[in-house]
């Protein structure tokens, strides 16, 4: 087993990737909690597959354990499933002491540590990522929210889980499409901050896709790595935090635009990262091989390349974004494999360029 440690002032915690740990997920929270109230909250499609085992696993532990699922997909991510999660949490009897475990991908783990920060003002929760988006990015770091029409994790807190329990055996039953989706945020990772993850990524591509245990732990180990070290040093997202965001910034305009239903959130973010690097390009900040190599590779997943959407409608989505300060868009713009500035001097019409010109 793999522990990676997240060491924050707030609240520390382990992150913990091995092949079928779900089964051992209550031996080894019996080790440091007592027994108590679990809400286990998962979608459908998870609960069929891998719903049972956990719940075993918690209840052979002496946890006493309500099993919730939602209905899958990001248009579950709202205020009213919240209340009815709340609903939940009053019929099991949860108190501060309670327990509040997401089994599933991002959707679920948002939403559920979004419950578990607002109901009693905080009741511990642990992350079981079954989505490689959510294993590599979404359950570490404490980011927690739901989405508004207006904006995605526009309502939302900074509550880090007290564990994050990663099972690579989840990745082969998860859908070949989430699999290339999640692979989205392993290149951020790379253009961000790792230029040999990038390269492991170029060279061992087919492995990955087909599931190479040692490949997928190397991935998700430095992934997880790369997100740890920058919420140690920037929890709360006050200046460096920012760089996990590359991608993001067009990627949320183009999910709000289309309601998250068109695209899944790893296509909007690669799309996103072509157009964050052609920024980068106009404003002479970085050269066209760092366009090249992210091409390459988005292309070879088979993700999509740009969208049809207006640019005036994106510039507009674009003000709507959390990552908007004073007025003025913020954007994480790639200076070379492996390194990013932060910067709010892109302009309008910068922006407006590299719409309007296809890749």
């Amino acid at each position: 087993m793999k522990t990676i440690r997240v060491h924050l002032s707030s609240q520390s915690y382990n992150i913990l990737i091995d092949k079928g740990l779900l089964r051992h997920i209550g031996d080894i929270l019996a080790q440091e909690k007592s027994p108590c109230k679990t809400l286990l909250i998962t979608d459908t499609n998870v609960e069929r597959v891998y719903g049972g085992a956990v719940s075993e696993s918690l209840s052979r532990n002496k946890f006493d354990v309500r099993r919730i699922a939602l209905k899958p997909g990001e248009e579950q991510k709202t205020l009213d499933t919240a209340l009815m999660l709340y609903d939940a949490c009053f019929d099991h009897k949860l108190d501060r002491n309670s327990l509040i475990v997401a089994v599933g991908g991002g959707v679920v783990g948002d939403i559920s540590g979004f419950v578990a920060a607002t109901f009693m003002r905080g009741v511990p929760f642990i992350q079981v990522p079954t989505s490689l988006l959510a294993q590599v990015d979404s359950s570490i770091g404490g980011k927690v929210a739901v989405n508004h029409p207006k904006g995605k994790n526009m309502i939302g807190s900074f509550y880090q889980p007290r564990a994050v329990f990663i099972d690579t055996d989840t990745l082969s039953t998860l859908p070949a499409v989430e699999m290339v989706t999640g692979l989205a945020e392993v290149i951020k990772y790379g253009v961000i901050r790792d230029a040999e993850l990038f390269a492991f990524l170029e060279n061992t591509l087919y492995d990955i896709l087909q599931l190479n245990h040692t490949a997928l732990v190397n991935i998700i180990a430095t992934s997880c790595k790369i997100k740890a070290k920058v919420v140690e040093e920037d929890e709360k997202e006050t200046h460096l935090r920012a760089i996990l965001n590359y991608g993001h910034t067009i990627g949320h305009a183009i999910e709000a635009l289309t309601g998250y239903k068109k695209y899944r959130h790893g296509e909007a973010v690669a799309i996103g990262m072509l157009y964050a690097t052609k920024i980068a390009m106009e404003m002479g900040l970085t050269d066209s091989l760092v366009l090249e190599r992210q091409l390459s590779l988005i292309r070879r997943l088979g993700l999509p390349l740009h969208t049809g959407l207006p640019p005036e409608d994106m510039v507009r989505a674009l003000y709507t974004d959390k990552k908007t300060v004073a007025g003025r868009l913020r954007f994480i713009l790639p200076l070379k494999i492996g390194e990013v500035a932060i910067s709010d001097q892109v302009t309008e019409e910068i922006i407006y360029r590299v719409l309007n010109k296809p890749l």
